[in-house]
């Protein structure tokens, strides 16, 4: 079986070719789940799917900020701070 590299491949769609894949710029500035879903869709919103990526976005935030929220008032600020920092 023949194997090619994953950023040689696009599985449906051209909306994400651009000179950097969007995983690489989470690995490269060590994203978090919540910052890279918020990142992936306010970075594509205008070639795939609109105002509903900002929206997506948008909701990515509002649950990430609930989480720093609840951090903090746990007492947890070293944590979210350090979270924030990746």
């Amino acid at each position: 079986m023949t194997t090619t590299a994953a950023n040689s491949t696009q599985v449906g769609g051209t909306h994400y070719r651009s000179p950097i894949q969007h995983w690489d710029f989470v690995v490269a500035n060590d994203l978090d789940y919540f910052q890279g879903q918020i990142t992936k869709y306010v970075t594509r919103w205008r070639k795939k799917n609109g105002i509903d990526d900002l929206y997506k976005a948008r909701h990515f935030l509002q649950k990430y900020i609930e989480l720093a929220e609840q951090r903090e008032a746990d007492g947890d600020y070293a944590a979210s701070l350090a979270d924030s920092a990746r």
